[in-house]
């Protein structure tokens, strides 16, 4: 592929020279660290070597050397490990993640708020860009409901393991009493699609209503109606886009998550799982959480589909959320579905 950018007419046509160029990209992102680490790898034969072939005085300082670089690359290797797993078709895709908050008003609304939060800080914590689309407040604190975009590489490869219910127990600061209470919010995540997948939308079939932008905004964005409402009308979906000052980039944004949600659901139809992606969460309430964070009368965040769980729940609020992605994505793994394969037999 290096090679065909060397012909002269590599760039006649620039739209499919930056295709190649985002593909090839892409393959050295995968291969070179492998390759790196191989190389370590053949360097760590050497050293034991010469642990082996030194004397005995030598023998304790080359011994540490090897020590310190065998746990790095541990390190090392475990990012290695948790990468060869995202190998979906859209897995390198930016991510479309939406908070929805459950039953349970001032309270649910207060928990989206920090789930919102929650995984700003961990998209900032991994490089990656959080592009808010859509909020909409709740009556009295926090929010009802958050869309945004979630850009970088491999965004939807970790992002879709959040997908499901997720649970707060905790003393609410909106009540006089002082009492425990439990809420629920869903996080949805699916993928952006790209320019090479087509989803022919007909314009009869969709309803575009404009209106004033509410919340947050610069000069401009809550004086004009740049907001975006996009009903699909067969399916009923509908997506909102009010983050640009622009009613046509609100609308061409809001075009993009329509046809990724519509992209999602022709998929799910195919296969005839529908429950993998949207009816996995379930009711937005008991029985159907995927994680618990639970901070009274103890402290404790528990991953109910893994098992891992931790004492560190501000860590975990604060956005360290890879313990919990890491743990879901090499359970789902074949190399880890053939070991529990093997162990049932």
């Amino acid at each position: 592929m290096e090679a065909e950018m060397g012909a002269p007419t590599f760039w006649d046509n620039s739209e499919r020279a930056q295709k190649h160029i985002g593909k090839l990209n892409g393959l050295k992102k995968s291969v070179l660290p492998v390759v790196a680490f191989q190389k370590k790898v053949d360097d760590i034969g050497v050293m034991v070597e010469l642990v082996e072939a030194a004397s005995p005085a030598e023998r304790e300082m080359y011994a540490a050397e090897l020590d310190s670089t065998v746990a790095a690359m541990v390190t090392e290797l475990d990012a290695l490990e948790i990468a060869s797993f995202l190998n979906g078709p859209f897995d390198r895709n930016n991510a479309i993640f939406s908070i929805q908050a459950g039953a349970g008003g001032t309270e649910s609304n207060d928990w989206a708020d920090m789930l919102f939060r929650m995984y700003s800080r961990w998209a900032e914590r991994r490089g990656f860009t959080f592009e808010l689309q859509d909020v909409q407040a709740g009556d009295q604190a926090g929010i009802s409901k958050a869309t945004v975009i979630i850009k970088g590489e491999n965004a939807y490869g970790y992002a879709k393991a959040e997908r499901g219910v997720h649970r707060l127990v905790r003393i609410s600061p909106f009540d006089a009493n002082k009492r425990r209470h439990t809420s629920f919010c869903a996080v949805d995540v699916i993928a952006e699609v790209n320019d090479e997948i087509e989803v022919d939308i007909p314009e009869g079939e969709i309803r575009v209503d404009v209106y004033r932008s509410s919340g947050k905004g610069g000069q401009g964005v809550n004086t004009t109606d740049s907001a975006v409402r996009i009903t699909h009308l067969p399916s009923g979906i509908v997506v909102v886009c009010q983050n640009e000052r622009s009613q046509i980039k609100n609308r061409a944004s809001a075009m993009s998550v329509l046809k990724a949600r519509l992209y999602e659901k022709k998929q799910d139809e195919q296969r005839a799982e529908m429950d993998k992606f949207y009816g996995e969460k379930g009711e937005i309430g008991w029985g159907s959480q995927i994680r618990s964070y639970v901070l009274q009368p103890y402290q404790m965040v528990k991953d109910l589909r893994t098992g891992i769980s931790t004492s560190d729940t501000q860590g975990v609020l604060d956005g360290d959320l890879d313990r919990f992605v890491n743990a879901w994505l090499r359970a789902g793994s074949p190399r880890h579905r053939n070991k529990e394969i093997q162990m049932e037999e």
